[in-house]
């Protein structure tokens, strides 16, 4: 690897990822705002959030298997042409005066489903696209971590200023058109990767054959400690962090911040804050312990500004700890991403990306309907507390369970059966990544804002 190789297919993977990533964060502020703005209700809002992660979870349950069998580069492309689909139907059912609360979650729940294979195609690629551009791993991970990052800043000050002056309509256009701007990078900059193309089956397609590659995927989870203890932290701090994004921080805002743009400028800040991070651990984090690292910064990356709403009711405070938790959150994602890319074989890579999202995203869709219950029965500053005790207590989980001592062993060295052969085949497509924290969105298992 350490020529300099064909960096095209890595720097379409990025830029489609980005520009997927920055329409995601107009989505992510343009619907809870859409949403309290037409029925002022924090619990339909919350439902909105249900119906939306819901099929995330559900899609990366069985899409493991799918996604090697049709092949990364095409599931990526009819991902983003889907999504860019439904978000476009909201607005303009909605201009026609024809759009239902049912066809809102309906509209949500078909984005969701689709989104998520697309994240973990494009996540999946990576370590192939890295040794075709000549550059490390590691290096490649903290880069796609730092891309995604500085895609939800830009996505969230954007939808901030766009929601004030234009509508949240205006903005559920534009992240239409990044999805399809996205399946035109990956169409015509991934061509002719074979790790992107589909694998000729090893087996007849039958219910039989995709349950045993849906079971591999989760065994080799389940069978890897460090794994399943990163999975069972990431799935409940990003459970407490969809209701921070869709239900917790709305509210907050329209209450004592002064509206829309104010969420734009605390989202933009932690992803300000998290491509810092990112970029940071990626020039100098290989000096330092990853499990000393992991553990201060997970500590301090969310359940602050929790408790900083609750007990504040101005921009400023919120702000700083918005910017600094986002500097603490962006290391983690490029540890945990190495970390998985170490212990997972190529050739169960998209089934274990699969099992590792739908774990860490498992909490989700109960995360906003919880936060928007809580709001109503509790009220605002109840429910910011009791979800910031949720997401603190999940974070010790590396000063207490022994797994996480393996942290900085490296790679894990096991037989790996020879990769199927792949035939060349024609363009495809695309969170979370798979373990992943998810620092504004959805994503995939990774925590991190």
């Amino acid at each position: 690897m350490g020529h300099r190789g064909n960096r095209t297919p890595l720097a379409a993977t990025l830029a489609a990822n980005a520009i997927s990533t920055a329409g995601t964060s107009l989505t992510l502020i343009g619907v809870p705002w859409f949403v309290l703005e037409t029925t002022g209700s924090a619990g339909r809002a919350g439902f909105v959030a249900f119906c939306a992660t819901l099929p995330i979870v559900v899609a990366a349950l069985i899409g493991g298997p799918v996604i090697d069998r049709i092949g990364r580069r095409r599931v990526a492309i009819a991902s983003d042409a889907v999504c860019a689909a439904a978000i476009a139907t909201i607005p303009l059912l909605h201009f026609a005066g024809v759009l239902d609360f049912w066809m809102l979650c309906a509209l949500m729940a078909v984005n969701g489903f689709a989104h998520t294979p697309g994240n973990t195609a494009r996540y999946v690629l990576i370590p192939d696209l890295a040794e075709h551009a000549g550059t490390t791993l590691p290096r490649a991970a903290s880069l796609f971590d730092a891309v995604t990052r500085g895609a939800r800043m830009v996505g969230a000050a954007l939808a901030g200023v766009l929601i004030a002056f234009a509508g949240a309509e205006t903005v559920l256009l534009l992240d239409a058109a990044t999805f399809g701007l996205s399946a035109l990078l990956i169409a015509t900059g991934v061509r002719g990767m074979r790790a992107a193309e589909p694998r000729k089956a090893e087996a007849p397609v039958s219910l039989r054959t995709y349950g045993s590659e849906l079971r591999e995927g989760y065994a080799h989870v389940l069978g890897n400690r460090l794994l399943l203890a990163i999975v069972v932290m990431v799935m409940f701090m990003n459970g407490t962090d969809q209701g921070w994004y869709a239900v917790l921080l709305p509210v907050h805002a329209e209450a004592e911040l002064g509206g829309a743009t104010a969420i734009g400028l605390l989202t933009a800040l932690f992803g300000a804050g998290g491509l810092a991070g990112a970029l940071l651990y990626g020039a100098v984090g290989h000096r330092f312990s990853r499990r000393t690292v992991f553990t201060v910064c997970v500590i301090l990356c969310g359940a602050p500004r929790f408790l900083v709403a609750a007990v504040t009711g101005t921009t400023l405070p919120l702000a700083v700890t918005m910017l600094l938790g986002g500097i603490a959150g962006g290391v983690l994602n490029p540890i945990l991403t190495t970390v998985t890319y170490e212990r997972v074989p190529d050739r169960l890579r998209s089934r274990v990306s699969g099992a590792l999202t739908a774990g860490c995203e498992f909490a989700m869709p109960l995360g906003g309907l919880a936060a928007g219950l809580l709001v109503e029965g509790a009220g605002a500053t109840g429910a910011l507390l009791l979800m910031g005790g949720v997401y603190f207590l999940a974070t010790l989980s590396p000063l207490v369970f022994p797994s996480w001592r393996t942290l900085d062993d490296g790679p894990v060295t096991e037989p790996v059966q020879p990769a199927p052969p792949v035939v060349p085949s024609v363009p495809s497509v695309p969170s979370v990544p798979s373990v992943q924290v998810s620092s504004s969105a959805p994503s995939r298992p990774t925590p991190g804002p």
